[in-house]
């Protein structure tokens, strides 16, 4: 009787053990993820200014060499934007290269693109970086390099539009 109760107690203390010292699966856990608020953000006020000047100095000049009213934005999903910022980390990663941002361009389609889209402007994403350098040095100066676009397919192929930004 009295190794019945070693036994006992044993698988309590074991169950009290794995309970507390195992880890839980991420649903059962409070993650309190800070958000934190970029530099560089702006206000709906100064965005609906900016897009204002831009209609007042640029649109008749862009328009006009266009032929048309051209595109003035271009838009992608949320789950495009994040898997291109995953690709193009593991890309860059690939070659070699520490990704510390992105870029965006303006560009022109040609005439040979489809009628919906020749001769109207786009954009296109594309990752900045550093080439990673893992070479041992006496000098006390870093020599860190600029940061470059690394040779990774840029994101296109978003929705444009000619409408100016909401008001």
């Amino acid at each position: 009787m009295k190794k019945l109760s070693y036994i006992i107690i044993g698988f309590l203390i074991g169950a009290f053990a794995t309970y507390y010292l195992c880890p839980r699966p991420v649903e059962d856990m409070q993650t309190d993820i800070e958000i934190v608020k970029p530099k560089g953000v702006i206000s709906v006020k100064e965005a609906i200014a900016l897009n204002d000047n831009w209609t007042r100095t640029r649109q008749a000049a862009v328009d006009s060499a266009a032929g048309k009213v051209d595109h003035r934005w271009t838009g992608w999903s949320l789950e495009d934007i994040r898997d291109y910022l995953d690709y193009a980390e593991k890309e860059c990663s690939n070659l070699g290269y520490t990704m510390d941002g992105i870029q965006v361009y303006l560009g022109v389609y040609g005439d040979s693109q489809s009628e919906n889209k020749a001769g109207y402007t786009t954009m296109f994403i594309a990752p900045t970086g550093t080439k990673s350098i893992s070479k041992g040095s006496m000098s006390p100066f870093n020599s860190k390099a600029l940061a470059s676009n690394p040779p990774v397919p840029p994101l296109n192929n978003g929705q444009g539009g000619d409408g100016g930004f909401p008001q």
